[in-house]
């Protein structure tokens, strides 16, 4: 008779037990979300960095294969300077503030390509760059 007696002033001594318990796992899931925000985040920013790359080495190449057709690597070549004049249109797959330069390397028919374009999230101001050599037979 005894312990059932007792029984009631354990569960006193308990109370708020439960609703404490619930708002540690409340705060736990909440950081965890953060975290996993954070990291979609991050994500989305090497995607478009890694989707920008491809836009430029793609742009390279198209310079590069109108060297070859026009064999030439002078860069006044009219395909090339229409190469030039889309690369930072964005409509037309070019990239954010894209230029592309071609300097003809002495008196050889080799060429470097360098596309340089702005990253929209790089905080640093700094811009990318790829460069391509092309030389012709």
């Amino acid at each position: 008779m005894k312990r059932f007696l007792e029984c009631p002033r354990i569960a006193r001594t308990q109370s708020g037990m439960a609703l404490l318990e619930c708002l540690m796992a409340l705060l736990i899931f909440s950081v965890g979300l953060l975290g996993l925000l954070g990291l979609e985040a991050r994500v989305m920013n090497i995607s478009m960095d890694s989707e920008n790359r491809n836009r430029a080495a793609m742009l390279a190449g198209e310079v590069a294969s109108q060297m070859w057709l026009n064999d030439t690597v002078a860069p006044t070549a009219p395909a090339i300077l229409a190469a030039k004049a889309n690369a930072g249109n964005q409509a037309l797959g070019g990239l954010p503030g894209g230029v592309v330069t071609v300097t003809q390397i002495g008196t050889t028919n080799a060429a470097d390509i360098t596309v340089t374009w702005h990253e929209v999230s790089d905080a640093t101001g700094q811009n990318s760059q790829l460069t391509t050599r092309v030389i012709l037979p």
